[in-house]
């Protein structure tokens, strides 16, 4: 399968931003000016601001990500390394882990899984951007992610060779499980998540991570 990289024509501002989906403009890094950035761009920003751009036809696009969001991938990443590493099924990765899904396109997952039969020569990459597609990409939902920008990413993971997507909505508490492009199954709280087809026997009954976000501190304990 394979993804068109050729960019549409652009001939205003409103079709440069909606070819990026539709991405609000205070995530759009205009320096360096959109169209020529580069992988190194992507490191030398993090490097030296602490914060995470994903490259998209040479522009770079801050990745959204907030204090709920991070909560959850955490939670979901900890429960994926629980499943995979007494297995030695491959590596999880968070929200700090980019990928080359093509040349000239860098996307960070909130969470991805990879295993070990893709991934060359079977041990962890040493390049800070490895040229992977991961069987399972997590997108916990943000607030300034759009619908178009949300399905740009789908169509460029399954291009990639992604396997399944899970796009998680902290709002609704709800979990999209795409295993293509447009088809997907809704669940909610009262459902249970499970690895299939890539993670067969991994389950991650929804209550348990949406509960996070109703986490408090022990009212006793604080008093003391």
């Amino acid at each position: 399968m394979s993804i068109d990289t050729e960019p549409a024509a652009v001939e205003t501002l409103a079709d440069f931003v909606d070819r990026l989906g539709g991405v609000p403009l205070d995530r759009i890094r205009f320096r360096p000016v959109p169209g020529t950035a580069t992988e190194n761009d992507v490191l030398e920003i993090e490097r030296r601001e602490n914060r995470l751009f994903e490259l998209v036809d040479g522009v770079l696009v801050e990745k959204a990500v907030g204090y709920r969001e991070s909560l959850l991938a955490v939670a979901i990443a900890t429960c994926l390394n629980q499943y995979v590493l007494p297995r030695n099924l491959g590596l999880v990765t968070g929200e700090g882990g980019m990928l080359r899904l093509f040349p000239g396109l860098v996307r960070i997952p909130d969470v991805a899984f990879v295993r070990w039969e893709s991934i060359p020569g079977g041990q962890v990459p040493k390049d800070p951007i490895p040229d992977l597609a991961p069987d399972l990409a997590v997108e916990v939902l943000s607030r300034s992610n759009t619908p178009q920008e949300m399905k740009r990413k789908r169509n460029e993971y399954f291009a990639a060779g992604v396997r399944v997507v899970w796009m998680i909505d902290p709002e609704a508490r709800a979990v999209s499980v795409f295993t293509a492009p447009a088809e997907s199954k809704q669940l909610t709280s009262a459902d249970t998540l499970t690895g299939a087809p890539v993670l067969t026997d991994f389950s991650l009954p929804l209550s348990e991570l949406f509960n996070h976000l109703d986490r408090q501190a022990d009212r006793e304990n604080q008093a003391t």
